[in-house]
């Protein structure tokens, strides 16, 4: 059995369910709209925020209507937000398939996000779940300011360790965060549990953040050279943070500079790439992975053993050990 079907294990009639579910609400009397939304549906990833939903509800009691409905909530505003950021990165290809604004244009882009973006919060009012309404607007919210956050320190070249944590908190975390709150929310778990999932979410989502950036030194392009494509888009993430901190302020100077003027220059970005990893960036990112990997799981361990646990826990190694 792969990975993906034992952490699936316990929720798999759930997921298996989820699927015409979430077709269900997206039904339009628009044929283009149609045509794009099964083009979106096809190519669906792993699922692994309504995965984090069904998992922590049935941690946590047992899984209801409302966690369908969070589920789906979740799918449609974190697919609405990738939609919107190809649009605004310019992305023409995602998980090896064609970005939609790459088919059918930035204009459609926009709108379809913003259709599953509106497809979400009807459907959380008609069921009348305010509450996991609230715990999802808040996540886009703080999405929002990360990306804004991240933007404005990639033109500045400026920012610190600390606001590094800040950045993939709010972009990253808080989704996750949103998912295991919401499905602890959804079973009518006890305010001291729905905040115990919530911490979870955060350490996991910390942890699937930094796992990304170290990815970003260790994937190689057809040369065999890393790709460094975080570099290119000038964005400093937390190997090269920690080595930064470390020099003297001429030579900290002389590498922001050529990351700022050269970025795209992949002969001038190599040689950076070698000195994060030969000063003890790589290593320092992993301690601080394994340190918010830790932190999910202690909190994973104050629930009795079950199946469901024992997937979450899964969850959390696969995450800090991903190859993709």
């Amino acid at each position: 059995m792969s990975v993906s079907s034992r952490i699936k294990a316990p929720i798999k009639k759930e997921m298996q369910d989820f699927e015409p579910y979430f077709k269900t609400q997206l039904n339009s009397k628009i044929p283009l709209l149609n045509i794009i939304t099964n083009y979106i549906l096809r190519r669906k990833g792993k699922q692994m925020r309504p995965m984090l939903v069904f998992l922590s509800a049935k941690l946590n009691g047992q899984i209801t209507d409302a966690s369908f409905t969070a589920a789906g909530l979740i799918e449609l505003l974190h697919t609405a937000t990738l939609i919107h950021d190809d649009v605004v990165d310019e992305t023409y290809q995602r998980r090896g398939f064609f970005s939609i604004n790459a088919l059918w244009r930035s204009k459609i882009a926009v709108l379809v996000g913003d259709y599953f973006l509106s497809v979400g919060l009807i459907s959380a009012l008609k069921t009348k779940q305010i509450g996991v309404l609230e715990v999802v607007s808040d996540a886009v919210k703080e999405m929002s300011e990360g990306e804004l956050l991240q933007i404005e320190k990639s033109r500045q070249l400026n920012i610190t360790e600390e606001e590094y944590y800040e950045v993939i908190r709010k972009k990253t975390a808080t989704l996750i965060a949103a998912c295991t709150k919401a499905g602890a929310y959804s079973v009518n778990a006890d305010e001291e549990h729905v905040e115990k999932m919530y911490k979870f979410g955060t350490y996991l989502g910390m942890a699937f953040q930094i796992r990304d950036d170290l990815l970003d030194y260790e994937k190689t392009n057809l040369a065999g050279k890393p790709t460094g494509n975080d570099l290119k888009e000038k964005k400093i993430t937390l190997p090269l943070l920690h080595v930064l901190g470390k020099m003297e302020n001429g030579e900290k100077k002389k590498i922001l500079r050529t990351i700022k003027k050269d970025h795209k220059k992949e002969k001038k970005i190599a040689p950076i790439m070698q000195m994060v990893k030969e000063k003890g960036g790589i290593d320092y990112s992993r301690q601080m992975m394994s340190e918010y990997r830790d932190k999910a799981l202690e909190i994973l361990y104050t629930y009795p053993v079950c199946e469901t646990r024992n997937a979450l826990e899964e969850l959390v190694h696969f995450t800090t050990t991903r190859k993709i």
